[in-house]
């Protein structure tokens, strides 16, 4: 059947021209730099979070902290003095794990738990946190919700999910078809396959391209603006033109109001060997290089190379002529989902077919990886001593959680960031989450310690997340800063673990346990399963015979200004206390 969907695919592309965008070349401004050395943050993103911490933030924890309060817990006098001081304010970062479309829901149920938009957060004392967030990292499945949120200029969860019913281009996820079989008509399946392929056309003629491409234009069809019911099998652009450097021209990024975004990657290196970290989730060693995408920049803070370069030009290789349109966004987030290196995984048939027929359509060389995420290597001789790719033309990238660091922390670590609190959401792996990223970054910390700020120890083993329950109920790592495993001069963030860790609490079917391979649902299941994360979001631990915690906002503002509480030299008091002693793990 295979042989007679290629055919049809490769005349339709014969006879039809579909909407396609891509790259285009030209002279490289008079003052471009192809390359920043260092563990520095740019100049752009420091303005950014400068004008944020200005402009927003005084405002946004203001409203956090009136949210807190409307809970009726009597607060320490600190935290209420922190949140309303424009000096001392808090930096807040969250971090939102890969798993595939259980992710991408898991995430945002949280997120929709911290928005004071929420009514209902607004009541649980959480409303308020994600517009006091600076940053928002996200990886594969997690990188799906941060793009399609960025994107469509941070909208309710609701709405983006679902559609607001206004737009003519935006129907929400669309999860009722899947995101590479859309159906099993062969001759519907290779109109959608046609048209995928055909979508890259231009950047097949100057770029390589792989199943990298067609995932990314998959993953648009559901997670950016362009795409609805209607359109799904329409000729049209599908999100094609959404550049990822371009965000920085909507509202919510030009009043700096939404976190800044970073999407992260791994490298599929040839030369790399290294442990591979146990339990099933790692297939890359955990000494293999780590990129990231943000608004201004792609790159890796990793010592062995610590270099970066322009998102704008992302795809240039030297300083005269220089790419822009090569940072197609669903293209970046399709990359950090990019898991098809790996061997029986899911949707394996599929992902074959779709090499094959991008192979067939646009011959690529025999030496080019078709199932990683390519991308012209702007680092090539930079650090040869020390990154291994130095001298290889194409960075092959894959999925960010490959390693098994499946929820973002490294980008949050960045020293020069200055992060307090990471609020890290962790929906791996397939049935419940275990611990195991957590774990997997703590030994990584080990090799790559420099210019990172110090991690907070948590359990060296899944059975020690398991015995204390750490998964089922929100966690705090890091409350006493001496007890971190780095010996980095100053004290790490404090982090906020808010795991999928367990059924519901009152006995209802668990929703959120889905596997990777779920890829179509129902809106019924959406709403079910954000359901049931706002619950594990806001309900804190169980107390005594209580199915929730009535004074977990109150604690959850405890976590959130630690840090610049002991900046202050404050000591902890009063309900903090108690909070700290109740959620706090010290090994």
């Amino acid at each position: 059947m295979f042989s007679s969907v290629a055919a049809l695919v490769l005349l339709v592309l014969l006879g039809a021209a579909c909407a396609s965008f891509g790259p285009t070349l030209q002279r490289c401004p008079a003052d471009f730099q192809l390359v920043r050395r260092g563990q520095t943050i740019s100049e752009s993103e420091a303005r950014y979070i400068e004008q944020k911490r200005e402009n927003v933030l005084p405002g946004a924890f203001k409203t956090y902290l009136q949210s807190v309060k409307g809970t009726g817990v009597q607060l320490p006098k600190y935290v209420e003095q922190i949140l309303e001081s424009k000096t001392q304010l808090p930096t807040v970062g969250i971090s939102t794990s890969g798993g595939g479309y259980r992710a991408a829901l898991f995430g945002a149920g949280v997120l929709n738990a911290l928005d004071a938009r929420n009514v209902s957060s607004v009541q649980k004392g959480t409303g308020g946190l994600l517009q006091a967030a600076t940053h928002l990292a996200g990886l594969s499945g997690g990188s799906w919700l941060l793009t399609s949120l960025a994107q469509a200029n941070l909208p309710t969860i609701q709405h983006l999910i679902f559609g607001d019913g206004k737009t003519k281009d935006f129907a929400g996820w669309i999860p009722s078809f899947s995101l590479w079989t859309v159906s099993d008509d062969p001759a519907e399946q290779a109109i959608f396959a046609q048209e995928v392929l055909q979508e890259f056309a231009v950047k097949a003629k100057h770029f390589p391209v792989s199943v990298g491409d067609a995932w990314g234009r998959a993953l648009a069809r559901h997670f950016t603006n362009g795409t609805t019911l209607a359109t799904l099998f329409a000729n049209t652009s599908h999100g094609a033109g959404i550049l990822f450097s371009d965000l920085v021209n909507l509202p919510a990024f030009a009043s700096h109001e939404h976190p800044f975004p970073i999407i992260v990657a791994n490298l599929a290196s040839k030369y790399i060997n290294g442990t591979i970290f146990p339990g099933g989730n790692g297939i890359i060693p955990l000494n293999t290089p780590m990129f990231e995408f943000n608004l201004f920049e792609m790159g890796c803070y990793d010592d062995v190379l610590a270099a970066h370069t322009p998102l704008k030009h992302l795809g240039t290789t030297n300083h005269s002529l220089c790419v822009t349109g090569f940072d197609e966004a669903m293209f970046i987030s399709g990359t950090s989902s990019n898991l098809w290196n790996e061997h029986n995984i899911t949707l394996a048939q599929s992902t074959a077919n779709f090499s094959i027929l991008v192979n067939e359509t646009y011959p690529q060389s025999p030496a080019l990886r078709l199932d990683t995420s390519n991308y012209p290597n702007p680092f090539h001789g930079v650090a040869p001593e020390t990154f291994a790719d130095s001298r290889e033309t194409i960075l092959a990238l894959i999925d960010g959680g490959e390693d098994a660091q499946v929820t973002p922390l490294q980008p949050m670590l960045v020293e020069d960031r200055n992060i307090d609190v990471i609020v890290t959401i962790d929906a791996t792996p397939d049935n419940f989450a275990l611990g195991g990223s957590l774990i997997a970054t703590q030994e990584r910390m080990q090799i790559f310690p420099h210019g990172l700020a110090a991690f907070p120890a948590v359990p060296t083993s899944l059975a020690g997340f398991a015995a204390e329950n750490l998964t089922s109920r929100p966690t705090f790592f890091g409350c006493t800063p001496s007890s971190s495993s780095s010996s980095s001069k100053a004290p790490g963030p404090l982090l906020v673990y808010i795991a999928n860790g367990a059924p519901p609490r009152d006995g209802s079917p668990p929703l959120t346990n889905t596997s990777l391979g779920q890829l179509t649902f129902t809106d019924d299941e959406m709403q079910g399963m954000l359901k049931q994360t706002f619950d594990v979001a806001t309900q804190g631990a169980v107390v005594g015979g209580a199915l929730e915690d009535e004074e977990w906002g109150a604690c959850l503002a405890c976590a959130v200004v630690d840090r610049a509480r002991a900046r202050e030299n404050v000591a902890r008091s009063g309900v903090c206390t108690t909070c700290f002693a109740r959620y706090c793990w010290e090994g």
